[in-house]
């Protein structure tokens, strides 16, 4: 059967010719050029079965493997705990309608595909990004399952909207992976939508996960509900965290270290679990800067310390990455990054500030002044400079509190919010999950446009499993 479905598309219609002699078919869609390519069926044929058998009975091929054409969301054939990788590059949202465009050997082999599992979004099959992330969750569920403790499930993806990389997120947290490195692949020849879509992604993001080991997850049951537990989790992902990350012989920012990263991935496994986060965020970026070694806004473990210095001596220190200023929380990394470099005046701040803000439309954006006030510190020569770790934990504690302040007016008025601070809303749905008032985040989550939510990795977290809370 493949020797002969491998040949179905070079003898169809949809082979079409071009001046320059590069025929072939547009991937990715059912579609019959103008003009097309007429190929023997018998000489293509003939070509493929001696394609096919140097794969099967060419020598030094190693024959130890298995094909399987089952659900990944049924691994049954396979124990628990048994594999040792796994790499995955699934259907991402509506990119590609697979079993429909099977139509062409399935409709030879009269063996159609069941497509109810099949994760995609699709309108006529009526699934949308919902039903995506569930099927993509049981996938990921049953990788898990299958993956040995401490090993790792990369996973290739490539779509442009947010909210299909957020239920992609969420999926793999709530599958219980951990996710510790993201970064581009390059892949060199890009496929036809990238080369001629304006709106398509140039480059796949390549996602790295492991399982955690079962010690850890022992330990971490004893000790959930108290700050033991984060910082064995924070020690425990760090150690898994890569040192270093280089692109052309120049040190890049491993994201994954910074703090607000670490918080979150933090936050993301107390939420996935159930249980209440034990610690506050001011009082997290404090033992951090207490607990383990800082250098260039990353954390390490002693020991990857030594090894980032001695990187860092032979290419330099990473370039720091350009902040999209658009919400309160882009404002605060903006300011962050141009008071790391020097300390600044309001006057000198404000004209690139404006320069760069692209304010979405939902963000109830605090003026420039209140954003230094609330987080920064200002010098006798009136320029504003980042404060010591000691400081800057009292003044979140203080930002917190205002932050909490105004999401409780949100809570007061009625109908839909259609303007707001989005960092109160966080802190708001985070206060929340640890008085266990599920309600109150799901309330709140059918106030805001719906689009917020899937746009937010986090609040899309605090939402669905609040919901499933209410629901048990």
């Amino acid at each position: 059967m493949l020797w002969f479905t491998s040949s179905l598309i070079r003898t169809s219609k949809m082979y079409k010719f071009t001046l320059d002699r590069k025929m072939g078919n547009i991937s990715g869609t059912l579609f019959l050029p103008s003009l097309f390519t007429e190929n023997s069926a018998r000489k293509l044929l003939e070509r493929k079965i001696l394609d096919i058998s140097k794969i099967y009975w060419g020598q030094g091929i190693d024959n130890n493997y298995l094909v399987s054409t089952n659900s990944s969301s049924d691994f049954c054939g396979i124990c628990n705990n048994s594999i040792d990788y796994i790499f995955t590059d699934p259907p991402f949202g509506s990119n590609l309608m697979y079993s429909e465009l099977n139509f062409l050997w399935e409709a030879w082999l009269k063996v159609f595909t069941n497509n109810q599992t099949e994760a995609i979004v699709n309108s006529v099959q009526g699934k949308d990004l919902r039903d995506y992330q569930h099927l993509m969750e049981r996938c990921l569920r049953e990788m898990y399952r299958i993956l040995k403790p401490g090993r790792w499930m990369t996973m290739v993806f490539h779509n442009s909207r947010n909210s299909v990389w957020n239920a992609i997120m969420e999926a793999i947290a709530s599958a219980g992976f951990v996710i510790a490195d993201i970064r581009l692949l390059d892949k060199k020849q890009g496929s036809f939508k990238q080369v001629t879509s304006t709106q398509a992604v140039k480059s796949d993001l390549v996602i790295s996960a492991y399982k955690p080991r079962q010690d850890f997850l022992a330990s971490f049951e004893e000790k959930s509900a108290k700050e033991t537990g984060v910082w064995e989790f924070t020690y425990q992902h760090l150690k898994n965290l890569p040192v270093t990350a280089e692109k052309d012989g120049r040190l890049e920012m491993v994201m994954e270290r910074q703090k607000t990263t670490l918080y979150d991935r933090m936050v993301a496994f107390y939420v996935q679990k159930g249980i209440p986060v034990p610690i506050s965020a001011p009082d997290y970026y404090a033992g951090l800067y207490r607990r383990f070694e800082e250098d260039d806004d990353m954390y390490f473990l002693p020991e990857q310390a030594v090894t980032y210095r001695q990187k860092k001596l032979e290419c330099g220190r990473p370039e720091q990455m350009h902040v999209f200023l658009n919400d309160e929380r882009s404002a605060r990394q903006w300011i962050w990054v141009k008071l790391k470099e020097k300390p600044m005046s309001y006057q000198e701040l404000h004209p690139l500030f404006m320069q760069e803000l692209r304010q979405a439309r939902y963000e109830k954006l605090p003026e420039l002044l209140d954003l230094l006030e609330e987080n920064f510190l200002q010098n006798e020569e009136g320029k504003w400079y980042i404060p010591r770790p000691e400081k800057q934990s009292d003044m979140e504690k203080l930002r917190e509190k205002a932050l909490l302040k105004e999401f409780r007016l949100y809570l007061e008025s009625g109908g839909k919010l259609r303007q707001f601070r989005s960092e109160a809303i966080r802190a708001g749905f985070k206060d929340a999950w640890g008085r266990r008032d599920y309600r109150t985040i799901v309330d709140t989550s059918r106030r805001l446009s719906e689009s917020f939510i899937q746009d937010d990795f986090g609040l899309l977290m605090y939402y669905r499993n609040a919901l499933s809370q209410l629901e048990e």
